[in-house]
């Protein structure tokens, strides 16, 4: 990965982790000093740009995601060597247990886009979901546009915006074409006799 580097109000950082969508950032990992970590992150909480380079995802003002606005958790800890703070600015979105449909995925390396999608997805909707589809709902997330992904860097980060109005129709669908198996475990379960 280029080293990429963000600037704000003349505090600079270098940037080990982002996301960027329709030209505002969805997610931020920083390094650098405890005062300029601290200073970019107050600044794009009041609404200011900040200016990535490094990168084709440089260049242009990037103020953080107005979809996401409002609802932003900033972490920050002293690295062990004690030169450098790590800081990260994360959407309550992109937490599992948030109460809004749509939800923001961010798949680091060793992470399955498809069974982090199920997770997030079966947490939100009022839809029995086996976990055997999860391979067949990302498809259909992503074929479907509800499952976009942003640019980013350091790691793989995804706006998810599921249907659930459509989702029924489509799980449907897919098990009368056997595109989806309904797996059960073998034990028929007894009706209550009538009195």
């Amino acid at each position: 990965m280029d080293l990429l580097t963000i600037r704000a109000g003349g505090f600079t950082a270098t940037v080990d982790g982002c996301a960027r969508g329709g030209n505002e950032l969805w997610f931020l990992s920083m390094l650098g000093h405890q005062q300029a970590v601290r200073a970019i992150w107050a600044r794009l909480v009041k609404g200011e740009a900040a200016f990535l380079s490094g990168t084709e995802l440089g260049g242009e003002p990037t103020p953080l995601a107005r979809e996401a606005w409002g609802t932003w958790r900033f972490t920050g800890m002293r690295l062990p060597s004690g030169s450098a703070y790590h800081g990260m600015l994360i959407p309550e979105i992109a937490a599992y247990a948030t109460n809004r449909l749509d939800f923001l995925l961010l798949v680091g390396e060793q992470d399955d886009p498809a069974q982090l999608h199920f997770r997030f997805l079966a947490r939100r909707l009022d839809l029995p979901l086996h976990p055997s589809w999860a391979e067949w709902l990302w498809r259909r997330g992503l074929e479907n546009e509800e499952v976009q992904q942003l640019e980013s860097a350091g790691l793989l980060a995804f706006h998810c915006r599921p249907e659930p109005e459509a989702l029924p129709t489509d799980i449907g669908d897919a098990v009368r074409r056997r595109a989806l198996v309904v797996e059960t475990t073998g034990v028929a379960s007894e009706q209550p006799k009538a009195a």
